[in-house]
């Protein structure tokens, strides 16, 4: 069962641009190195890409063990991940990077088709 952000933390996470993202390492207890990454929040949920496209280390951890950690808005979150292939959901996550990194110089690669390729949806995980 997915579940999903309280609408607080959401806003946080959209609010702010300090997302760490550490999936888990092949035994799927222990988390990788954290790495910074941009983040963006489309109708309370939560999705970031890879900057180097499906290739990217991170996301192939992700992937792979579909869990790991995030530190977010100054909190650490036991997370699930599942890739992100749907266009008309990519158009509108282009659209909110858009928003949160207007002005910046990383911004149009981020959109480029490479990274929107390696969008992944990160959910708290279930611990039921």
């Amino acid at each position: 069962m997915t579940t999903s952000w309280p609408a607080e933390t959401a806003q946080q996470i959209a609010d702010t641009d300090d997302f760490h993202i550490a999936p888990y390492r092949p035994d799927g207890v222990t988390p990788g190195t954290p790495t910074w990454i941009w983040s963006v929040v489309v109708d309370g949920r939560v999705f970031v890409r890879a900057w180097n496209g499906i290739r990217g280390r991170w996301y192939q951890a992700a992937l792979a063990q579909r869990a790991g950690k995030i530190t977010a808005a100054g909190t650490e979150h036991d997370v699930t991940f599942t890739p992100v292939d749907d266009k008309s959901l990519g158009t509108r996550i282009n659209a909110a990077y858009g928003t949160k990194y207007a002005g910046s110089p990383y911004l149009s690669p981020m959109i480029a088709p490479g990274p929107m390729a390696a969008t992944v949806e990160v959910t708290p995980r279930d611990h039921n």
